[in-house]
């Protein structure tokens, strides 16, 4: 089962309604407890990584945000992502690519059935909240300069 499915799964145990829709100006959106996921996205991994951030909406926002001018709705916005990748690629996850092989961001993101595009913007928000680097268990992951995955001994 590839992680659209496994997201699928878990909005249909939530109540939520996922449709793949032709939708114009967003690639997702959520109302209430029906989600849209742009019908022509090319691959499950796009719209995984679309309906990770509609389930955090769901877990972590309310009202209408789409305003991103207003400072509370770009909040919500940050938290909801947050979620989708925590869900999707976590601090474990990077460990997990890290010790399965992966060493460059295109290997990372195919391990962890994300874009990397999303990788990315994952890195971007640890580095933002972890700073330099950050222990994990036995690791340590580092954000500055690049991504480096280091077991201690």
């Amino acid at each position: 089962m590839n992680s659209y499915e496994i997201l699928l799964s878990e909005a249909s145990e939530n109540g939520l309604i996922v449709k793949e829709k032709p939708l114009k100006y967003n690639n997702g959106r959520i109302k209430g407890f029906r989600v849209a996921i742009r019908k022509d996205l090319s691959t499950s991994i796009e719209k995984a990584c679309v309906l990770a951030e509609e389930l955090g909406h769901h877990y972590t926002s309310y009202g209408n945000i789409l305003d991103q001018s207003d400072t509370s709705n770009r909040k919500q916005e940050l938290r909801a992502r947050a979620w989708a990748y925590n869900k999707q690629i976590g601090l474990l996850g990077l460990i997990k690519a890290y010790e399965h092989g992966c060493r460059n961001r295109f290997e990372i993101a195919e391990y962890l059935e994300v874009t990397e595009e999303v990788l990315e913007e994952c890195l971007v928000f640890y580095r933002n909240k972890y700073g330099m680097c950050q222990n994990v268990d036995n690791y340590v992951v580092y954000f500055i300069p690049n991504l480096v995955i280091m077991k201690r001994m």
